[in-house]
This record gives C-alpha cells, structure tokens and sequence, in this order.
C-alpha cells in the first residue's frame, strides 16, 4: 500500500482527489494540506511515498516545492494550466495532470507511480494503466464511438469541436481537445500545437518544425516545441 500526501489550496480540488484516491487500489491518502508550508513540516511525520502537489499555491509554488523535495518524493503535479508542463519535466515529476481531473487519467498517474516505486502497474479500472490501455470512447452526434488508439493519427481542433482522423476514417466530436489529451495515455500522444495533438508513433519524419503524419504536415508551435524535443530525444 503506497501512502500519498495531498497538497492544494482549493478545497474542493483536494475532496476530489481524496475521491479518487478512494477508487484506487494500494494507495491510501495519509494527510493532506491546504497550506503548502504546513505540508512541507508534516513530510517527515507522515512520511508519504508520493506527493500529489498543486502548482498555483500562495506563500509556495508547487514547482518551488517539487524543487525542495526533489529527489527524495517523488511527485505528480496538478494543475488547471498547461504550460507549467515544462517545468514540471524538468523537474522530473511522475506525471503532470490538468484539472479537471478524471479517475481514469488520475488513474494512469498512479500506475506510472506504482511502477516506479514497485516495478508494477496495478490499477482498480482495466483502462487504468497507460500499458493496458487500447481505446477510448467518444460522443459523436448521437453515438458513442469506441476508438482504438493505435488508429489514431492525430487529433484537430476545430472552433467548437475536435476532428479525431484516424486509419480509416475523421471522427467528430464536441469534445474539448484538454479533456482529450487528459483520457489518452502521454507515452503515446502529445499535444505539439494549441490545435494538435499527434500519436508519436505515427510521425513519418519532422523537418523545420513540421509533423509529417500520414501526408499531413503538422506544425510544431513555440509553445510546445521544448517539451516535444525532449519527448522524442533525437539522435545527432
């Protein structure tokens, strides 16, 4: 059982989290704060084996925390912003989850914990763990559509929907593409645009900041092009 400390100045960010926690198997929440200073003095009475840490805090920063505690907790950032992304890999953070936050993404970050600190990837939902899972299912006008992951090409915004083109075929939905990015496994998509978000292991090749997918030449923005290039670490 891997005991987690909670750290978050909005109340109902940390109920939620509690809620989820309650839903997963062999982790237990053993305190949490709303104070970050408080939460940094109780390290040592409670001894947790991870940290689930906000960024936005008065008096601390997460990312002012996770430094503190670096190397010693490991930590999974949370957060309703995602450019604080980049900083919490530099930080080497387990995972990094934009709020809101769904079981089944909450769900992924704890497997990847557990197979840190364990060398496993227990979960109490089958799509629990980013290795078992296979699809995701999404509204598309009256129908819930059940897409395989490993058809999909990339993901599109488009105003007031998202395109998902996959393999075979352009799936609509009116779905939101940070909600997207939360229920698909990160070792396998990322989002390299404010309206991109791509398979890895679908890239035919990359030249000047640009995606070739399947004859689709997607751009890399400023934004996201740190992160991306670290993601995928080229070869010289």
């Amino acid at each position: 059982m891997l005991k987690c400390m909670i750290i978050d100045d909005e109340p109902l960010a940390v109920k939620l989290l509690l809620n989820h926690t309650a839903q997963t198997t062999d982790i237990k929440a053993v305190a949490h704060f709303h104070n970050p200073i408080e939460g940094i003095q109780a390290l040592e009475e409670f001894k947790p084996d991870f940290i689930l840490l906000d960024v936005q805090m008065p008096e601390l920063s997460g990312i002012q925390f996770a430094k503190i505690v670096q190397g010693k907790y490991p930590v999974i950032l949370t957060t309703a912003y995602e450019q604080y992304a980049l900083e919490g890999y530099q930080l080497d953070v387990v995972d990094y989850l934009v709020k809101p936050i769904s079981l089944e993404r909450f769900q992924q970050a704890i497997s990847k914990i557990q197979q840190r600190l364990l060398g496993t990837t227990k979960a109490s939902s089958p799509i629990g763990s980013n290795a078992l899972q296979a699809y995701i299912f999404v509204k598309s006008g009256y129908k819930t559509v059940r897409i395989d992951l490993d058809n999909i090409l990339y993901l599109e915004g488009l105003s007031d929907y998202v395109r998902i083109q996959t393999t075979s075929e352009a799936i609509l939905t009116l779905d939101t593409m940070k909600h997207l990015l939360q229920e698909l496994p990160n070792e396998r998509f990322i989002r390299v645009h404010k309206s991109y978000i791509i398979a890895l292991d679908k890239i035919d090749f990359i030249e000047r900041n640009r995606i070739m997918i399947d004859e689709k030449l997607i751009p890399i923005s400023a934004t996201y092009q740190e992160v991306f290039w670290k993601r995928i670490k080229p070869t010289s």
